[in-house]
Order: structure tokens, then sequence, then C-alpha cells
């Protein structure tokens, strides 16, 4: 049984990389995925870069290092790169393609993982990110639409902006599901690692309880309070609550690596917490000058209105 995608659209091509399109996955800022089928009858995820022939250089140059990048994460834990193409009029990508539903779907429509398969989808896709993280590469969406629950477990997909060769992040505009993203996405300060841990922990929260830490409704108000405050890990309970919320701390400095996580959740226990960061991150600056505005100006307008 074929998995459900949309009908291919008139511009959309028929064929790619010998594979043929059977029709749309998804659709996203920078690309599109399509269902391939090979000769053999192989299901394949192929995703090419938005623009095609009109895609400028430096989005032209940016999809070649992601597809580089990704080509080096090695392990059972993610789905495959197969081929990539950065040249021509039609850049693209060709993954593995993974059967089973997402986390999202499951949890929707089941609830909440029960603690023994929760522990083990925590910890595979903590070892996803490790492999992504040790290939140089920064996933920048890690949502439970993108975990999906394969037959021989869990594997993550939708590995998103490859590094550059000294380490950095790619910059980009911020990316991802308002609802996982961490506060220096959402703030545009530099983004690396940590972030995707941020988003790992947000996953589990939403794994376990069925909803989101920082709740759900327009992204404007999610995003504020994902900067702002503290997480609500609901009836999340022993070892792994408290290394979600370690996770979750607002400051990248003071999370736990993925390698970390994998440890923690191997042994049973929480990494020792790491010291706390002498400085502020500048977002968290930006909100305490804006909060003392904000404050100076009420006192002002106090103080000059008759009767203050």
């Amino acid at each position: 049984m074929l998995p459900e995608t949309v009908p291919l659209c008139p511009g959309d091509p028929r064929r790619l990389g010998g594979y043929t399109l059977l029709g749309r996955l998804g659709e996203g800022r920078r690309g599109v995925a399509f269902l391939g089928r090979g000769r053999d009858g192989e299901l394949v995820v192929v995703k090419l870069l938005r623009g095609g022939r009109a895609a400028g250089p430096r989005a032209r140059s940016r999809f070649a290092r992601e597809a580089e990048a990704a080509r080096q994460i090695t392990g059972p834990h993610t789905a495959r790169v197969l081929a990539a193409r950065a040249i021509g009029d039609r850049p693209y990508l060709i993954s593995e393609y993974v059967r089973g539903p997402s986390l999202q779907q499951v949890v929707t429509e089941r609830g909440p993982l029960p603690e023994e398969r929760l522990q083990r989808v925590a910890l595979r896709t903590a070892r996803a990110l490790a492999a992504i993280h040790r290939a140089g590469v920064v996933h920048r969406d890690l949502t439970p639409g993108n975990v999906l629950l394969a037959k021989g477990g869990a594997k993550v997909i939708g590995v998103g902006v490859a590094s550059l060769p000294d380490g950095a992040a790619t910059a980009a505009a911020p990316a991802g599901s308002p609802a996982y993203l961490a506060p220096e996405q959402i703030e545009d300060e530099p983004v690396g690692p940590p972030a995707d841990v941020f988003a790992w922990g947000a996953t589990m929260v939403f794994a376990a309880t069925g909803r989101p830490p920082f709740g759900t409704g327009p992204d404007a108000a999610v995003m504020r309070r994902v900067t702002s405050r503290r997480p609500d890990l609901g009836d999340l309970r022993g070892p792994l609550r408290d290394l979600v919320a370690a996770c979750l701390d607002k400051n990248p400095a003071a999370r736990p690596t993925a390698p970390q996580l994998v440890r923690a959740l191997r042994e049973g226990r929480p990494p020792k917490p790491k010291p706390r960061p002498e400085r502020i991150p500048p977002y968290r600056w930006r909100m305490m000058v804006a909060l003392a505005v904000v404050v100076a100006v009420g006192f002002t307008i106090g103080v000059l209105l008759p009767g203050g």
C-alpha cells in the first residue's frame, strides 16, 4: 500500500535521478518533497530545490552544502541519503523512504506513549541527533512530525540545514514549527546543536503528554511563551523529566549535548547540571531592556499626568 500523496502539479517533473515521481509528500519554504519509485519498486523521497533553474547562487550553494553534509550522516536512526545533485536545472536530494506513522499522528490518534515505548523513542531520537551533530549538521526542525515510528524503531527524518566548514551553522530565517523552536531561533541568534536539543525536549513532552510544553495557539503567542515562560512538563516523571527540563533551558550553553542525552538515557539518570553561564544571551538582554523602557515610560506618564 502506497503512502498518501498529493497529485503532481503541472510544472512538476515526472522523473528525477532515475526515479518515477508518484506524487507530492509535502512542501516547505525551500523545496518540495516527492514520493519516488525505482525500477525495482524501491520507494524513496525526492527533495527538489524550490525555484529550479531560477534559484539563485546562494540557494544553490546552500543546497549543495546541505546535500554533502547530509550524506555524511550514518547510523540506523535517521533516513539515509542515497544520492544528490546540486547542479543543473533541478537540484535534488534522494533519501530513504521510511515506512511508518509519525509520532505526531500516533499521539494525536491514540494518546501519549506508554512509558516503556516513550523511553525507547527518546533513546533512538537522541542517538539520531548525536549522529546528525557528529556529521556537522544542525537539523533545525525536529518535531513530532519528523519522527517516524518505523517497524524497526523510531527514525528522524527531514534533516534541515548543513553546517559551514568551520562548524558554524548557516544563517537563515527561523524555520520549523513554533512550538518546537528554541528561543535563539525565534530571536534570530546563532543557531547550533543546542537548538536541536531544545526541540528534542519539546518533542518528548508532546510524546509523554499529548501537547507541546509551551501550549498551542497563534504562532506569535506560542513563540512569546517559548522565550519568556517556563515549560509545562505535565505529568512527565522520573529521570526523563529532569533531562527534558535541562534540554528546555532558555540558555543554549546550559543544555546537555546529544551524546550526553544518549548516555543519560542509557544510565537512567540525567547528566550533571552545567555551571550556569555568566553571559546572558543577547535576546534576554533585549527583553530586559524592553521591559525597563516600558517601566520608565509608565513612570514618566504617571508623573506628568494630573494627580500623578
